[in-house]
């Protein structure tokens, strides 16, 4: 359907650019023109608002339309009729046509919705990025959900793509952990408390706060613990290495069930010193400046921040000097095309000023770095915070949502129909927070509410999983009805609610170039709960396999298959598991 689109677009372009120019004004000034859809597909199916011209032609924007759609009825154009309603230029595409490219396209299968537009682009992301001091949590959850359905959708549209996870294993943070360890360890393991391992070392960085209350030396003796570390203190390093192997093994396990996966791990513990040359060859160059303290700086005022120390005056290093060498080493690694960090808006500046400071050392890939920000979660009754045990783990919030779900599908005695209830309960929890975390525009704070997530009605995971599931089982008794003997005839696929959900189904792919090239994955959430409610209301209006037509129940039936292969792939893009039973 976008080729349509485009043909329509380009017509109206040309002939505005005429008229403009008849006028004694500038033609291009039909860039200005935008293609929008009108509000109901009876207006038409696409529509032009002239009202940006009306200044430049010193004509009303109603005129404008009349005069535009007179010259397109007397050239070659796509097919389909124009009609003028007021100011707007609204096209009715030819239904019957489109209605059998899309039913023809949708035999891709799970290729279709793919595109090309990022064909021959290489894009590194990095996502996740825990901290080996505790489990995931709702906020990482976020952070991976963002990161893997967008590394899939930029594949979807043709990207080479990998993906990156930076574990933050080092710091004052993993030393509270390994103090309050030390003092109430007792040298136990994770199998010892019968704990998932990463909880395990969590349960250490809580207690630290008991620690601080019966030692208040406990910070410094952390500070302590860390310059060990960093002295490469034997003792230190032992138990070290086997808290962060807990830790990260345990986080691995989180990946696994949640679907979740990197081509690439980089610690943060190996390239902490990354950087220092660079920032060495900087200050030689003239990029960068010494201080009068002896810090190695730079000047910020073209962007209009303040300047920023890059190596303090003892020569150690931060961690804007640490994430840019590594992105220096990333891109001799994989030389990249674009790289995308998945990291929380509270780090806007620090990577406004990376991206700044990459391009001031002369790297021409530094113009494509993006920063995919996202703001908090938070729950109903507020923030979250770690060291007060306030958060909720990822671990624990599948387990409650899976136990919700089971809850469900006994109330109804749909064990046997499901098959296996303890999986179908796992993936409606995993659908459940994908879809959640995934709807919601990623720059906005946003409240988890576990209850709201898991409902079967409205914009969530269970319901769009629920009407594949509904198809599905359509799908199944195809066979024993009356389309089984009927020939598939667009033209039959008269209704508007046909017309909405062929509309729907045809915009998909244009749904996944524009999540990708935004890197926006509640774009596809959105289109897919469109699609979804769409046809909710579609299968209780009109019959389908009871239809007494047997061509047109074949008909109704393929447009069924094809929002059926929409609600497949664009699940899998957005790391949701699909259901054939519910």
């Amino acid at each position: 359907m976008k080729n349509i689109k485009d043909g329509w677009k380009n017509a109206v372009l040309t002939a505005v650019s005429e008229l403009l120019a008849e006028k004694s004004a500038d033609p291009a000034l039909a860039a200005n023109l935008v293609l929008e859809t009108p509000p109901d597909s009876e207006m038409g199916d696409i529509g032009f608002p002239m009202f940006p011209l009306a200044k430049a032609m010193r004509m009303s924007p109603a005129d404008i339309a009349k005069t535009v759609a007179n010259r397109l009825e007397n050239r070659s154009r796509p097919s389909g009729k124009i009609k003028v309603l007021g100011p707007y230029l609204n096209i009715f595409i030819n239904r019957e046509e489109v209605i059998a490219e899309t039913l023809e396209a949708v035999k891709a299968g799970a290729k279709y919705g793919f595109t090309d537009a990022l064909s021959g682009t290489k894009i590194m992301i990095e996502f996740s990025s825990p901290n080996t001091n505790k489990p995931l949590h709702l906020g990482h959850l976020r952070n991976d959900v963002l990161g893997e359905s967008s590394a899939r959708i930029l594949k979807a549209n043709g990207a080479d793509v990998m993906k990156i996870n930076l574990i933050n294993d080092r710091g004052i943070h993993i030393c509270k952990s390994m103090l309050s360890y030390m003092k109430y360890g007792a040298n136990r393991e994770p199998k010892d408390e019968g704990k998932k391992s990463d909880h395990f070392v969590g349960d250490y960085y809580v207690r630290f706060n008991d620690l601080i209350k019966e030692d208040p030396q406990a910070e410094e003796k952390a500070q302590e613990l860390l310059v060990k570390w960093e002295g490469g203190d034997s003792t230190t390093h032992e138990l070290w290495k086997k808290m962060n192997d807990w830790a990260v093994k345990g986080i691995q396990n989180t990946y696994k069930r949640t679907g979740v996966s990197f081509d690439k791990y980089y610690f943060e513990s190996q390239v902490y010193l990354t950087g220092k040359e660079e920032v060495q060859k900087g200050l030689n160059n003239g990029a960068f400046f010494r201080a009068e303290d002896g810090s190695i700086r730079v000047d910020l005022s073209s962007i209009g921040l303040e300047e920023k120390v890059l190596l303090r005056k003892d020569g150690t290093s931060i961690y804007m000097t640490q994430d840019l060498g590594l992105a220096i080493h990333r891109h001799k690694d994989w030389p990249f095309d674009r790289l995308v960090y998945v990291v929380a808006n509270e780090q806007q500046y620090h990577f406004k000023v990376l991206f700044y400071i990459l391009e001031k050392l002369g790297y021409s890939w530094a113009k494509n770095l993006y920063h995919l920000s996202y703001g908090l979660v938070n729950l109903p009754e507020g923030r979250m915070k770690t060291r007060e045990g306030t958060v909720v783990d990822a671990d624990t919030l599948l387990d409650s949502l899976k136990e919700l779900a089971m809850e469900e599908i006994l109330s109804k005695g749909r064990e046997e129909q499901v098959g296996d209830p303890e999986l179908t309960a796992e993936k409606i929890a995993l659908g459940a927070v994908h879809y959640y975390l995934a709807q919601a525009t990623p720059s906005k704070d946003m409240v988890f509410n576990p209850k709201e997530s898991l409902s079967f009605t409205g914009n969530t995971g269970p319901y769009i999983q629920y009407m594949g599931a509904r198809i599905s089982s359509m799908l199944r008794k195809k066979a024993d009805s009356a389309s089984a003997n009927g020939s598939i005839k667009p033209e039959l696929l008269a209704k508007k609610t046909e017309w909405d959900l062929v509309k729907l189904v045809a915009g998909y792919p244009e749904a996944v170039e524009d999540a990708g090239q935004n890197y926006n994955p509640s774009v596809l959430a959105s289109h897919l709960y469109d699609i979804a409610s769409s046809f909710s209301r579609y299968y209780h209006d009109e019959p389908i396999l009871n239809c007494p037509d047997k061509d047109l129940s074949a008909s109704r039936l393929a447009l069924c298959e094809a929002v059926l292969v929409v609600l497949k792939n664009g699940l899998e893009l957005l790391c949701i598991p699909f259901l054939e039973v519910m």
